[in-house]
């Protein structure tokens, strides 16, 4: 049955208001090039079990299904997904809950977001975390407008070119129209990046690091605080696998003013794209320049525990000159799905997968490169590492997605002085066999 919240009286009533004889009547300022004439071509509708064939007609024709071993890495990572957190996430009152504006029917969504920020906060080693963003790009790019909010009358911000590439070009996005300056700073021959420009740059608010970045180099961040608070400027720690801070130190500890990047390693597929997580945390002092939401711990009248939106510092809630994001929603299941997963592995389980996802990386770029490999940047990695071959990978590349094994990243799209270059990703998806086997591709 159709859903026609009108009838044709009330329809006819409001034509009659705005002047116009049909509902077509509403589309004339729309030049006669720009719209579609006929009729839409709708295919007939099917049975359920027709729908169902089609569907699954459809994910066939995908060129990475289920079935594949994938060591593409890049910004999404391939996890496990402990089946617990499949279950708890698709309880309609998770999936479906609603933005929490009336603590009194929301107490639930609110502390979901509450031990969500705790475990963010924990695990990024900082004062306080907001109730999420939309994903690692816009949180980086939101940071940077925080530091420009904190830094007063300064106008340029810097982001090394080890960042992810699609980070970047998002924050060169939200800046673009500003009237702000953003500059890259360039990496070293060991992958990390070269500070040394700092000192000679004038009104800068705001320098953003990532680690491990793109290349899965570990960078020195407590080095990298040193030199960006040395230039006046404020420290952002960017990441796109937080599962790396179950063995590294975390932003924190080395000394970082903000904290933010992509949460989707924690329990969420990477489904083509999305969805994913925004994590944003930052040191106390500036929370209140701090953009989305925030979620606090309270108590009633009658002394119970409960949970409100603290600080919503955005145009819907204040006057607009005075919000700090223009975010109109934090991405509340896929926070929650964080929590749960940051919750059931806790601080050891989250170590040892860690630990687990470094030795296999370890493991097939110590194989590699007895096969004949070189590595390009020589300094520590985690998870993901960037090889040159000396004979042309993309055949092999090929063959290997043959057997249902898509193996490394040609860095040339992004990176062209690394043409002929790979970047791998291994994680605890990855078995021992698929390695080997990658390594007898080489070797032939």
């Amino acid at each position: 049955m159709r859903y026609l919240p009108h009838t044709n009286e009330e329809i006819e009533e409001m034509l009659a208001v705005v002047g116009k004889d049909s509902l077509e009547g509403l589309f004339e300022s729309i030049p006669k090039e720009c719209r579609f004439e006929g009729e839409i071509p709708v295919p007939a509708a099917l049975t359920e079990w027709q729908l169902n064939d089609q569907m699954r007609e459809m994910a066939a024709s995908n060129a990475v299904g289920p079935d594949h071993t994938v060591l593409v890495g890049g910004g999404r990572y391939y996890h496990h997904v402990p089946e617990t957190i499949r279950s708890l996430t698709s309880r309609s009152e998770f999936l479906t809950a609603y933005t929490p504006y009336q603590p009194e029917m929301a107490q639930g969504t609110l502390q979901g977001i509450f031990e969500y920020q705790t475990l963010t906060a924990r695990l990024l080693g900082m004062d306080v975390a907001n109730a999420s963003l939309y994903d690692g790009g816009s949180a980086l790019a939101e940071a940077l407008l925080m530091g420009l909010r904190v830094v007063k009358k300064s106008r340029r911000v810097a982001v090394s070119s080890a960042v992810h590439p699609h980070y970047r070009a998002v924050a060169r996005t939200y800046l673009q129209a500003t009237g702000f300056e953003l500059v890259e700073l360039p990496c070293g021959p060991d992958g990390r990046t070269d500070f040394s420009s700092l000192q000679s740059m004038t009104e800068l608010a705001a320098v953003a690091v990532q680690s491990p970045n793109f290349f899965g180099v570990i960078e020195n961040l407590e080095a990298a605080g040193t030199a960006i608070h040395t230039a006046g400027a404020l420290f952002v720690a960017c990441f796109t696998e937080p599962l790396a801070f179950g063995l590294l130190k975390n932003p924190g500890q080395c000394g970082a003013d903000i904290a933010c990047g992509e949460g989707q390693s924690f329990g969420m597929a990477p489904s083509f794209g999305g969805a994913s997580l925004g994590m944003f945390a930052c040191r106390e002092e500036f929370t209140r320049n701090m953009p989305g939401r925030l979620v606090g711990e309270t108590v009633d009248l009658e002394g119970r525990r409960g949970f409100v939106l603290t600080l919503s510092t955005r145009e819907q809630h204040i006057r607009r000159e005075k919000a700090t994001s223009n975010i109109c929603s934090n991405q509340g299941i896929c926070a929650l799905t964080a929590a749960m997963y940051m919750a059931s592995l806790g601080g050891s389980g989250i170590r040892e997968l860690a630990r687990l996802n470094y030795d296999k990386a370890e493991y097939l770029k110590a194989e590699l490169l007895k096969a004949g490999a070189s590595v390009v940047f020589q300094a520590p990695t985690f998870n993901e590492f960037v090889l040159r071959f000396d004979r042309d990978f993309a055949p092999i590349r090929q063959s290997l997605a043959e057997k249902k094994i898509i193996a490394g990243i040609d860095m040339v799209a992004n990176y062209p002085d690394l043409a002929g270059c790979y970047l791998f990703c291994v994680t605890e998806t990855v078995s021992r066999e698929a390695m080997d086997m990658i390594v007898r591709e080489v070797r032939k």
